[in-house]
């Protein structure tokens, strides 16, 4: 007697059945992985200033994911010429670890360039070979990882660990597969995004306005010099290099270039040497200690601390102008500080008109521009989506963001025992120092002995008990209550 015929469908029944066997061994085999103690998200400056001294930790597991394919930093501002803000010795390791491989010093070492920098005697590096030795960071580290997008990050409380869900994007930032890593501990460091002033978004949204940010004015460089007028909003570093390479770039006599400015100047960035102070572990200390109130008033004080322009830019301006005087009249170029776009439009297809208030003078004026380069900052990224499951667990104050302790981490309720670190997400409760290149080795340090103690009972990195000849309480407070035990062993 022959056997009954299988069903035609039999087949594809059996092969979902193995699909889905094999998915339930891949899950239970991911269940079964080893959490890495450390997972970053994001791999900016910051991110890679930890990457880096981590790599030195003995024992610890760590892994930092980014969905952009390799590391470029600000790439849309590297302006012929246009150097750091902050000394070659703020670079990811240096003011932590010295002797760390990762320096910016060995860098130049690596590439037979030590000697030309040392007769260059040059203190601030050119905005490009900071990118380029970032990069030579971010591609010789194992535990960095690029085309890796993550999506969400849930607490498993069952087993005391994070779970990260992310994807792995191609070349052209496409979705390949599917993934979930899990820590034991996160560190956020997702960046800024550029900032557009409400009144400009629908313009800077429209493909056919050149309504742009500084983030991306070296792919849109040349299609600005063919506007027949530009108007550069903004009063800070990036402004300031903006104008001055449109200048530099443009015929005299017929610059036809606009400067705007809210600020009630174009100041030059505090650089005094005490100045500086407010760029130490201590003032951020001072800082993180002030009622919310207080901290939510000094920071837009503070403009002229990061939002300033260097000396050698502002004179760079002047001079430029100047030249263009030497065989009479004056150049076609308008500086105006303390004005507010109120409202912009659109005039047929290619033209701007911006409705502007003067703050002294109460006085409001229209102007007519082919192109407008937005040098408006940058904002922090909000971490409400990539944290959406960890929202009930978040402490907030009174405006409703994140609590951030001292030691930089998310205040979290106490039934999640992993720990949120965050970076250049906390201006609102450490100061203006958040954002700051000079800050990010002794961030990461903290962090790291943080973490380390914890895990091992012992800090790895020892951190100096006092950074500035400022005391910037009448408790002293600033100059004694280090988060780290480095500060007890000082004080015996």
């Amino acid at each position: 007697m022959n056997a009954p015929t299988a069903p035609e469908n039999e087949p594809e029944k059996d092969k979902e059945a193995g699909q889905a066997q094999e998915a339930g061994q891949d899950e239970a085999q991911a269940q079964d992985q080893e959490p890495f103690d450390l997972l970053g998200v994001g791999i900016g400056p910051f991110n890679l200033s930890l990457a880096a001294l981590a790599d030195a930790v003995p024992g610890l597991t760590a892994a930092f994911y980014d969905q952009r394919q390799d590391f470029h930093w600000h790439p849309g501002l590297l302006v012929d010429g246009a150097t750091l803000q902050v000394p070659f010795l703020a670079d990811l390791v240096t003011l932590a670890d010295p002797a760390s491989r990762w320096s910016f010093l060995n860098f130049l070492k690596t590439r037979e360039r030590l000697f030309p920098f040392y007769f260059a005697e040059r203190f601030h590096v050119h905005r490009a070979e900071y990118d380029a030795y970032c990069r030579w960071v971010a591609e010789a580290l194992p535990s960095t990882h690029f085309g890796q997008q993550v999506d969400t990050v849930r607490w498993d409380a069952a087993r005391a660990r994070f779970e990260v869900d992310h994807t792995q994007l191609d070349l052209h930032g496409e979705a390949e597969a599917l993934g979930r890593t899990y820590a034991r501990h996160l560190v956020l460091g997702i960046g800024t995004a550029p900032y557009v002033p409400e009144p400009l978004r629908p313009l800077a949204e429209a493909p056919t306005v050149p309504v742009v940010h500084s983030a991306d004015y070296l792919p849109q460089r040349e299609r600005l010099l063919a506007a027949e007028h530009i108007t550069v909003i903004g009063s800070g570093q990036s402004g300031a290099e903006v104008f001055l390479d449109l200048l530099r770039s443009r015929p005299a006599g017929r610059e036809a270039i606009t400067w705007l400015a809210r600020t009630p100047a174009f100041a030059p960035m505090e650089y005094s040497r005490l100045g500086l102070e407010h760029f130490t572990p201590d003032y951020t200390r001072y800082f993180h200690g002030l009622p919310e109130q207080v901290r939510d008033r000094l920071v837009p004080q503070q403009w002229q601390l990061h939002k300033g322009i260097d000396t050698e830019t502002i004179t760079a301006i002047h001079d430029e102008l100047y030249r263009r005087t030497l065989d009479g009249g004056w150049p076609d170029a308008v500086l105006t500080p303390g004005v507010t776009v109120r409202t912009a439009g659109r005039i047929g297809t290619t033209g701007v008109e911006l409705h502007l208030e003067h703050a002294d003078q109460g006085t409001r004026t229209r102007l007519v521009t082919s192109a407008v380069v937005l040098a408006t900052g940058y904002r922090e990224r909000p971490l409400d989506q990539l944290l959406a499951p960890l929202h009930p667990y978040m402490l907030r104050d009174s405006a409703g963001r994140p609590r951030i302790d001292a030691r930089h981490r998310l205040e979290l309720d106490r039934r999640i025992t992993g720990r949120v670190y965050v970076q250049n997400a906390e201006r609102h409760t450490h100061g203006v120092g958040a954002p700051d290149l000079g800050l990010a080795a002794w961030r990461s340090a903290v962090v790291l002995n943080d973490l380390t103690g914890l895990l091992t009972g012992a800090e790895h990195y020892p951190l100096p008990a006092r950074t500035a000849f400022t005391t910037f309480g009448l408790d002293g407070a600033a100059a004694c209550d280090v988060p780290t035990r480095t500060a007890a062993l000082r004080r015996g």
